[in-house]
Protein backbone atom coordinates (compact mmCIF):
# COMPACT_ATOMS: atom_id res chain seq x y z
CA UNK A 1 0.00 0.00 0.00
CA UNK A 2 2.90 2.21 0.78
CA UNK A 3 4.26 1.75 -2.84
CA UNK A 4 1.22 2.46 -4.49
CA UNK A 5 0.95 5.48 -2.57
CA UNK A 6 4.37 6.79 -3.38
CA UNK A 7 3.97 5.99 -6.90
CA UNK A 8 0.20 8.00 -7.28
CA UNK A 9 1.77 10.34 -5.51
CA UNK A 10 4.81 10.93 -8.10
CA UNK A 11 2.46 10.26 -11.07
CA UNK A 12 0.65 13.68 -9.25
CA UNK A 13 3.73 15.58 -9.74
CA UNK A 14 4.51 14.88 -12.84
CA UNK A 15 1.15 15.25 -14.41
CA UNK A 16 1.58 19.08 -13.27
CA UNK A 17 5.34 19.54 -14.14
CA UNK A 18 4.77 19.61 -17.41
CA UNK A 19 3.25 22.60 -17.34
CA UNK A 20 6.11 24.76 -18.95
CA UNK A 21 6.21 22.22 -21.83
CA UNK A 22 4.44 22.81 -25.18
CA UNK A 23 3.05 18.59 -25.42
CA UNK A 24 1.93 18.78 -28.97
CA UNK A 25 1.64 21.24 -31.80
CA UNK A 26 -2.25 21.56 -32.60
CA UNK A 27 -2.59 24.50 -33.97
CA UNK A 28 -4.89 24.91 -37.80
CA UNK A 29 -3.82 28.56 -38.83
CA UNK A 30 -1.86 28.72 -42.06
CA UNK A 31 1.86 29.58 -41.60
CA UNK A 32 2.82 33.34 -42.78
CA UNK A 33 5.70 34.61 -43.83
CA UNK A 34 7.36 38.32 -42.00
CA UNK A 35 10.66 39.87 -42.62
CA UNK A 36 12.45 37.23 -40.78
CA UNK A 37 11.19 33.68 -42.40
CA UNK A 38 10.40 33.32 -46.06
CA UNK A 39 7.29 31.47 -47.64
CA UNK A 40 8.45 28.82 -50.73
CA UNK A 41 5.24 27.39 -51.25
CA UNK A 42 2.20 29.12 -52.69
CA UNK A 43 2.96 32.21 -50.55
CA UNK A 44 2.49 30.51 -46.94
CA UNK A 45 4.30 28.25 -44.75
CA UNK A 46 4.33 25.02 -44.03
CA UNK A 47 4.46 23.19 -40.88
CA UNK A 48 7.68 21.46 -39.09
CA UNK A 49 7.65 18.25 -36.92
CA UNK A 50 9.44 19.24 -33.65
CA UNK A 51 11.75 16.37 -33.99
CA UNK A 52 13.58 17.70 -37.31
CA UNK A 53 14.71 21.08 -36.34
CA UNK A 54 18.02 20.33 -34.39
CA UNK A 55 19.11 19.40 -37.81
CA UNK A 56 17.60 22.29 -40.08
CA UNK A 57 20.03 22.81 -43.23
CA UNK A 58 21.66 26.09 -44.06
CA UNK A 59 19.46 28.63 -45.34
CA UNK A 60 16.30 27.13 -43.46
CA UNK A 61 14.35 28.66 -40.80
CA UNK A 62 11.26 27.53 -38.05
CA UNK A 63 9.03 29.92 -36.41
CA UNK A 64 7.04 28.46 -33.02
CA UNK A 65 3.91 30.85 -32.69
CA UNK A 66 1.41 31.47 -30.12
CA UNK A 67 -2.32 31.69 -31.03
CA UNK A 68 -4.52 32.80 -28.17
CA UNK A 69 -8.00 33.53 -28.09
CA UNK A 70 -9.10 36.48 -26.59
CA UNK A 71 -12.09 35.62 -25.60
CA UNK A 72 -10.97 32.27 -23.77
CA UNK A 73 -13.47 30.24 -26.03
CA UNK A 74 -10.49 27.73 -27.00
CA UNK A 75 -7.37 26.85 -25.59
CA UNK A 76 -4.13 28.58 -26.76
CA UNK A 77 -2.20 26.52 -28.69
CA UNK A 78 1.03 26.66 -30.81
CA UNK A 79 2.37 25.37 -33.90
CA UNK A 80 5.78 25.60 -35.92
CA UNK A 81 6.13 26.77 -39.53
CA UNK A 82 9.39 25.86 -41.64
CA UNK A 83 10.66 28.26 -44.37
CA UNK A 84 13.87 30.06 -45.61
CA UNK A 85 15.83 32.25 -43.29
CA UNK A 86 15.04 35.94 -43.75
CA UNK A 87 17.06 38.97 -42.48
CA UNK A 88 18.37 37.93 -39.01
CA UNK A 89 20.79 40.89 -38.62
CA UNK A 90 18.55 42.59 -36.36
CA UNK A 91 18.26 40.07 -33.75
CA UNK A 92 20.57 37.97 -30.94
CA UNK A 93 21.43 35.01 -31.86
CA UNK A 94 20.28 33.50 -27.99
CA UNK A 95 22.13 30.13 -26.60
CA UNK A 96 22.01 28.12 -23.34
CA UNK A 97 24.69 26.29 -22.56
CA UNK A 98 24.50 22.89 -21.56
CA UNK A 99 20.71 22.41 -22.52
CA UNK A 100 19.48 20.14 -25.26
CA UNK A 101 18.60 22.41 -28.18
CA UNK A 102 15.88 20.09 -28.84
CA UNK A 103 14.06 20.44 -25.39
CA UNK A 104 14.26 24.56 -26.59
CA UNK A 105 11.92 23.65 -29.31
CA UNK A 106 9.29 22.68 -26.84
CA UNK A 107 9.69 24.88 -23.71
CA UNK A 108 7.59 28.07 -23.37
CA UNK A 109 10.31 31.11 -23.63
CA UNK A 110 9.87 33.86 -21.43
CA UNK A 111 11.52 37.66 -21.67
CA UNK A 112 12.24 37.76 -18.05
CA UNK A 113 11.87 35.78 -14.84
CA UNK A 114 8.80 36.19 -12.75
CA UNK A 115 6.23 36.30 -15.53
CA UNK A 116 3.28 34.64 -15.25
CA UNK A 117 3.17 31.02 -17.01
CA UNK A 118 0.58 32.26 -19.39
CA UNK A 119 2.69 34.72 -20.40
CA UNK A 120 5.17 33.70 -22.73
CA UNK A 121 6.64 34.68 -25.34
CA UNK A 122 4.33 34.15 -28.98
CA UNK A 123 7.01 34.05 -32.02
CA UNK A 124 10.56 32.25 -31.95
CA UNK A 125 12.91 31.77 -34.22
CA UNK A 126 15.03 28.33 -34.44
CA UNK A 127 17.61 28.10 -37.06
CA UNK A 128 19.23 24.61 -35.59
CA UNK A 129 22.01 26.34 -33.84
CA UNK A 130 20.77 29.28 -31.70
CA UNK A 131 16.92 30.71 -30.46
CA UNK A 132 15.91 34.10 -31.76
CA UNK A 133 13.06 36.08 -30.00
CA UNK A 134 12.61 39.44 -31.45
CA UNK A 135 13.63 42.34 -29.74
CA UNK A 136 15.25 40.45 -26.71
CA UNK A 137 18.78 40.28 -26.07
CA UNK A 138 18.28 37.68 -23.37
CA UNK A 139 15.44 34.87 -22.09
CA UNK A 140 13.80 32.60 -20.13
CA UNK A 141 13.16 29.39 -20.33
CA UNK A 142 12.11 26.00 -17.82
CA UNK A 143 13.83 22.92 -19.01
CA UNK A 144 12.91 19.37 -17.15
CA UNK A 145 11.68 21.92 -14.23
CA UNK A 146 14.86 24.48 -13.54
CA UNK A 147 14.74 28.01 -15.02
CA UNK A 148 17.87 27.98 -17.57
CA UNK A 149 18.81 31.48 -19.16
CA UNK A 150 19.33 32.26 -22.76
CA UNK A 151 22.05 34.56 -23.68
CA UNK A 152 23.51 36.74 -26.33
CA UNK A 153 26.65 36.50 -28.12
CA UNK A 154 27.26 40.06 -27.72
CA UNK A 155 30.68 40.29 -29.52
CA UNK A 156 28.96 38.61 -32.44
CA UNK A 157 26.01 41.70 -32.45
CA UNK A 158 28.01 44.48 -35.28
CA UNK A 159 28.20 47.85 -33.80
CA UNK A 160 27.32 50.46 -35.86
CA UNK A 161 30.12 52.82 -36.66
CA UNK A 162 29.12 56.11 -35.94
CA UNK A 163 30.77 58.56 -38.47
CA UNK A 164 33.67 61.12 -36.66
CA UNK A 165 32.37 64.70 -36.38
CA UNK A 166 33.67 67.20 -38.80
CA UNK A 167 36.66 69.43 -37.32
CA UNK A 168 35.49 72.55 -36.80
CA UNK A 169 38.41 75.80 -37.29
CA UNK A 170 38.78 77.89 -34.16
CA UNK A 171 37.66 80.74 -36.16
CA UNK A 172 34.33 79.10 -37.01
CA UNK A 173 33.60 77.86 -33.09
CA UNK A 174 30.71 80.27 -31.48
CA UNK A 175 31.58 81.63 -28.57
CA UNK A 176 29.31 82.16 -26.16
CA UNK A 177 27.52 85.27 -24.57
CA UNK A 178 27.21 85.17 -21.03
CA UNK A 179 23.19 86.28 -21.14
CA UNK A 180 22.53 83.48 -23.41
CA UNK A 181 20.51 80.46 -21.63
CA UNK A 182 20.97 78.32 -24.46
CA UNK A 183 24.26 78.74 -25.09
CA UNK A 184 26.71 76.72 -22.83
CA UNK A 185 30.76 76.02 -22.86
CA UNK A 186 31.59 72.68 -24.08
CA UNK A 187 33.77 72.87 -20.97
CA UNK A 188 31.50 71.61 -18.54
CA UNK A 189 30.49 68.53 -21.03
CA UNK A 190 33.91 67.53 -20.78
CA UNK A 191 33.39 64.87 -18.82
CA UNK A 192 30.50 63.32 -20.99
CA UNK A 193 31.72 60.77 -23.12
CA UNK A 194 29.75 60.20 -26.03
CA UNK A 195 32.97 58.56 -28.10
CA UNK A 196 32.09 54.92 -25.90
CA UNK A 197 30.82 51.35 -26.66
CA UNK A 198 27.37 51.56 -27.96
CA UNK A 199 26.81 47.73 -27.08
CA UNK A 200 28.32 48.05 -23.92
CA UNK A 201 26.21 51.11 -23.11
CA UNK A 202 23.24 49.61 -24.35
CA UNK A 203 23.72 46.11 -21.89
CA UNK A 204 24.18 48.28 -18.74
CA UNK A 205 20.74 50.21 -19.45
CA UNK A 206 19.23 46.59 -20.21
CA UNK A 207 20.66 45.71 -17.01
CA UNK A 208 18.99 48.77 -15.29
CA UNK A 209 15.55 48.45 -16.96
CA UNK A 210 15.52 44.80 -15.54
CA UNK A 211 16.49 45.66 -12.30
CA UNK A 212 13.60 48.70 -11.81
CA UNK A 213 11.19 45.94 -13.41
CA UNK A 214 11.66 43.21 -10.70
CA UNK A 215 12.24 46.20 -7.97
CA UNK A 216 9.02 47.22 -9.44
CA UNK A 217 7.33 43.48 -9.04
CA UNK A 218 8.90 42.95 -5.50
CA UNK A 219 5.10 43.54 -3.75
CA UNK A 220 4.03 40.14 -5.60
CA UNK A 221 7.30 38.74 -7.10
CA UNK A 222 9.71 39.14 -3.96
CA UNK A 223 12.51 36.76 -4.92
CA UNK A 224 11.51 36.55 -8.82
CA UNK A 225 10.64 33.33 -8.99
CA UNK A 226 7.28 33.77 -7.15
CA UNK A 227 4.88 31.73 -9.72
CA UNK A 228 7.83 28.96 -10.37
CA UNK A 229 7.11 28.74 -5.86
CA UNK A 230 3.31 28.98 -6.39
CA UNK A 231 3.06 26.41 -8.96
CA UNK A 232 5.23 23.30 -6.96
CA UNK A 233 3.66 24.69 -3.89
CA UNK A 234 0.60 23.55 -5.33
CA UNK A 235 2.32 20.37 -6.80
CA UNK A 236 3.45 19.61 -3.17
CA UNK A 237 -0.46 20.41 -1.48
CA UNK A 238 -2.13 18.29 -4.26
CA UNK A 239 0.38 15.59 -3.54
CA UNK A 240 -0.59 15.68 0.49
CA UNK A 241 -4.59 15.89 -0.46
CA UNK A 242 -4.19 12.97 -2.34
CA UNK A 243 -2.26 11.40 0.21
CA UNK A 244 -4.78 12.28 2.91
CA UNK A 245 -7.63 10.84 1.23
CA UNK A 246 -5.76 7.32 0.93
CA UNK A 247 -5.28 7.04 4.39
CA UNK A 248 -8.45 8.83 5.71
CA UNK A 249 -10.16 5.79 3.34
CA UNK A 250 -7.81 3.50 5.90
CA UNK A 251 -9.07 4.91 8.63
CA UNK A 252 -12.37 4.50 7.96
CA UNK A 253 -12.33 0.66 6.88
CA UNK A 254 -10.42 0.26 10.16
CA UNK A 255 -13.11 1.82 12.33
CA UNK A 256 -15.79 -0.63 10.19
CA UNK A 257 -13.69 -3.28 11.23
CA UNK A 258 -14.14 -2.14 15.30
CA UNK A 259 -17.77 -1.25 14.72
CA UNK A 260 -18.50 -4.51 13.30
CA UNK A 261 -16.75 -6.38 15.98
CA UNK A 262 -18.40 -4.43 18.83
CA UNK A 263 -21.82 -5.02 17.34
CA UNK A 264 -21.52 -8.87 17.57
CA UNK A 265 -20.72 -8.48 21.21
CA UNK A 266 -23.72 -6.23 21.71
CA UNK A 267 -26.09 -8.88 20.43
CA UNK A 268 -24.36 -11.68 22.49
CA UNK A 269 -24.69 -9.31 25.44
CA UNK A 270 -28.12 -8.61 24.71
CA UNK A 271 -29.38 -12.32 24.25
CA UNK A 272 -27.12 -12.72 27.71
CA UNK A 273 -28.89 -10.18 29.27
CA UNK A 274 -32.52 -11.26 28.26
CA UNK A 275 -31.49 -14.69 29.57
CA UNK A 276 -30.77 -13.78 33.29
CA UNK A 277 -34.13 -11.51 33.20
CA UNK A 278 -35.95 -14.54 31.90
CA UNK A 279 -34.06 -17.11 34.14
CA UNK A 280 -34.76 -14.85 37.56
CA UNK A 281 -38.12 -13.98 36.22
CA UNK A 282 -39.58 -17.15 39.05
CA UNK A 283 -37.08 -16.49 41.43
CA UNK A 284 -38.53 -15.26 44.92
CA UNK A 285 -35.95 -11.95 44.51
CA UNK A 286 -35.60 -10.99 40.66
CA UNK A 287 -33.21 -8.12 41.40
CA UNK A 288 -30.68 -9.94 43.88
CA UNK A 289 -30.91 -13.18 41.17
CA UNK A 290 -30.25 -10.87 38.54
CA UNK A 291 -27.21 -8.98 40.56
CA UNK A 292 -25.54 -12.69 41.16
CA UNK A 293 -25.81 -13.91 37.74
CA UNK A 294 -24.22 -10.70 36.62
CA UNK A 295 -21.44 -11.13 38.65
CA UNK A 296 -21.09 -14.64 39.13
CA UNK A 297 -22.21 -16.70 35.93
CA UNK A 298 -19.70 -17.29 33.25
CA UNK A 299 -20.68 -18.07 29.26
CA UNK A 300 -19.67 -19.84 26.13
CA UNK A 301 -18.54 -22.95 26.55
CA UNK A 302 -15.21 -22.73 24.54
CA UNK A 303 -14.07 -19.40 26.28
CA UNK A 304 -15.10 -18.59 29.49
CA UNK A 305 -15.89 -15.41 30.53
CA UNK A 306 -17.92 -13.03 32.84
CA UNK A 307 -20.24 -10.48 31.62
CA UNK A 308 -17.82 -8.10 32.99
CA UNK A 309 -15.39 -9.33 30.77
CA UNK A 310 -17.49 -8.89 27.78
CA UNK A 311 -18.39 -5.69 28.75
CA UNK A 312 -14.97 -4.67 29.09
CA UNK A 313 -14.49 -6.21 25.43
CA UNK A 314 -16.88 -3.92 23.93
CA UNK A 315 -16.02 -1.09 25.64
CA UNK A 316 -11.98 -1.51 24.20
CA UNK A 317 -13.96 -1.74 20.45
CA UNK A 318 -15.89 1.22 21.30
CA UNK A 319 -12.44 2.91 22.13
CA UNK A 320 -10.77 1.88 18.92
CA UNK A 321 -13.77 2.20 16.51
CA UNK A 322 -13.63 6.42 17.80
CA UNK A 323 -9.66 6.59 17.57
CA UNK A 324 -9.88 5.24 13.90
CA UNK A 325 -13.13 7.48 13.44
CA UNK A 326 -11.51 10.85 14.94
CA UNK A 327 -8.47 9.86 12.65
CA UNK A 328 -10.26 9.45 9.38
CA UNK A 329 -11.79 13.14 10.19
CA UNK A 330 -8.12 14.25 10.25
CA UNK A 331 -7.18 13.23 7.36
CA UNK A 332 -10.13 14.01 5.31
CA UNK A 333 -9.84 17.92 6.74
CA UNK A 334 -6.07 17.74 5.76
CA UNK A 335 -6.74 16.56 2.38
CA UNK A 336 -10.01 19.74 1.91
CA UNK A 337 -7.77 22.45 3.26
CA UNK A 338 -4.59 21.18 1.17
CA UNK A 339 -6.85 20.80 -1.82
CA UNK A 340 -8.45 23.88 -1.27
CA UNK A 341 -4.87 25.67 -1.00
CA UNK A 342 -3.79 23.83 -4.44
CA UNK A 343 -6.88 25.36 -6.38
CA UNK A 344 -6.05 28.72 -4.89
CA UNK A 345 -2.71 28.61 -6.17
CA UNK A 346 -3.01 26.74 -8.96
CA UNK A 347 -5.98 29.77 -10.08
CA UNK A 348 -4.04 32.60 -8.85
Amino acid sequence: MKRFLVAFCLSIATAFAGSYDIEEFTATDAGTPDEYITAEFGGQLKTAPADEVSSLQDGRLVVRQKFTDPFGETPTAYQLYQGGKGDLSGLVALTAEGVDYSKLVTTRIYARRGMPIEEDVEKVYFDGKAVYVPGLSSAIAFVDGSMVQLKGDESAAPAEEEAPAPDVASSEEEECDEYDPDCEDEEEDEDIDVKGDLDESNSRADERDYAISDASENATDRFGIADEVRFWTAVGLSALAVTGAVVGVMQQMEANKAKDAYDDLDEVHSGIMAGITSACAADKEPAACEVAMKQYATYNTTEKYTLADLEARMDTNKKTQDSYTFARNLWFGVTAVSLTAAIVLFVW
